[in-house]
């Protein structure tokens, strides 16, 4: 999977960033393998990392890597500038698309929900956040709540290929509509966008409606609006309203003459029917595919699960002890690399990287099952000899030619068969 990351990018982008200047006796190519070690094996602690590495630095010298110590570890975490993570993620991300144009241009292999934009012949972009509870060694620089730290990334996910094509990792301070015009500040004509109701700004929204992009989400409780003509709904459907609405109020004299289009329509929800009411600047989509734009948001949910579940970037979190209700810190596996705001970006980085590099695995190994099995596969293969894509493809469908040779015997119950069609040296009925 190194292989993956051309030795070019890592050692220009070290350069760029300055990250190579005290780089003598620990290799910025050695932390950056560890650092993917480190999420690939769910390492515990730096001791786990450490010692993991040191009994492996025989196989990891094919690759140029040596075993950190424990100094060496977390000080490169705490001092080296983390924007090198965050660079060789976005190059390595643009080299893997760039060799195989097929990569982030179609859905992985059994994804769900992948129907209900077929339709669609343009880019689709989900935009949400998700916050990473830290320990309360974090709270100098990430306090959240009272007795809280955390931090937040804001991503959009490509709903096409379901890859990220922008994300920032900061403090969990700042609300999400702070943020909507630096995430969506690359989306371009033609293009649509999909977010929550926690990302509605219409300052924003006109701006983006003025460039040409499309976007469709969710009306707040206290949305208020004039309705200027109602649209055709079928009777009997999901649908209930689909109207041409103008915000109303002092607040928003300036987008006077800015007209909305707002459905409301009853949704399936975790298994019941919610009545939602959706906004959107698009009046020539039915209102079913404006549904169906809001219900492929989940996918980012879907992403944010396997980067925080399965690689474990969730893990940074404080317990609260159901003894006394004291408050017990969790010694976590990420947590113990770190608590600076930089050692925390460069594991959110180097997760996503990694992230990134099992997709492509499974994309050249046409892999076809869940992304948790694919990470449980290629984590207890790490240390065997094996080709990773031929490993990949043997869990497709079996090779071969089978045939099936029928038997008169075998049509009947043991027992019962007629006389004369028994088997050699078996009793017949």
């Amino acid at each position: 999977m190194l292989k993956f990351i051309p030795r070019d990018i890592i050692h220009r982008t070290a350069r760029e960033t300055g990250v190579d200047v005290k780089a003598r006796t620990y290799s910025v190519l050695s932390h950056l393998g560890t650092m993917l070690f480190v999420q690939l094996a769910h390492a515990l602690s730096l001791n786990d990392v450490c010692d993991w590495l040191r009994l492996k630095a025989r196989a990891i010298a094919a690759f140029g890597l040596t075993p950190p110590s424990r100094n060496n570890l977390s000080n490169s975490n705490k001092v080296r500038d983390a924007k090198f993570a965050e660079l060789v993620f976005w190059r390595t991300l643009a080299h893997l698309q760039h060799h195989d144009r097929s990569f982030g241009r179609q859905r992985p292999g059994g994804h769900a929900g992948r129907s209900l934009l077929h339709r669609f012949k343009v880019r689709i972009h989900a935009v949400d956040s998700t916050v990473i509870e830290l320990v309360a060694n974090c709270m100098n620089w990430a306090k959240h709540r009272r007795r809280k730290a955390a931090a937040k990334m804001h991503l959009r996910l490509g709903l096409n290929g379901f890859l990220p094509t922008f994300a920032i990792v900061d403090t969990a301070g700042e609300h999400d509509n702070k943020r909507a015009r630096e995430v969506c500040a690359g989306l371009e004509e033609g293009e649509v966008v999909v977010f929550d109701k926690a990302y509605v700004d219409f300052g924003h929204l006109h701006d983006l409606d003025l460039r040409g992009v499309q976007w469709v989400t969710r009306a707040k409780d206290n949305f208020r609006c004039r309705a200027l003509r109602n649209l055709p709904v079928k009777a009997g459907g999901n649908v209930v309203k689909d109207q041409v609405v103008q915000l109303t109020g002092d607040k928003f004299k300036h987008l006077k003459g800015w007209t909305l289009r707002r459905v409301e329509a009853w949704v399936e929800v975790d298994g019941a029917l919610r009545l939602m009411v959706f906004i959107t600047n698009n009046t020539a989509w039915s209102p079913g595919s404006v549904c169906d734009l809001y219900r492929a948001r989940w996918d980012i949910e879907v992403f944010f699960k396997q980067v925080k579940q399965t690689l474990k970037l969730g893990d940074f979190a404080s317990l609260r002890s159901p003894l006394r209700g004291s408050l017990r810190l969790a010694v976590s596996l990420r947590s113990a690399l770190g608590h600076s705001a930089n050692a925390i970006r460069w594991q959110v980085w180097t997760a996503l990287l990694l992230h990134v590099l099992l997709r492509y695995a499974a994309h050249i190994g046409q892999w076809g099952h869940s992304f948790t099995r694919l990470f449980a596969v290629v984590r207890a293969a790490m240390w065997e000899r094996l080709d990773l894509t031929g490993l990949l493809r043997s869990y497709g469908t079996a090779g071969g030619s089978f045939t099936l040779l029928g038997a008169a015997h075998a049509a009947w119950l043991p027992g019962f068969e007629p006389a004369g069609t028994a088997p050699h040296g078996t009793a017949s009925a």
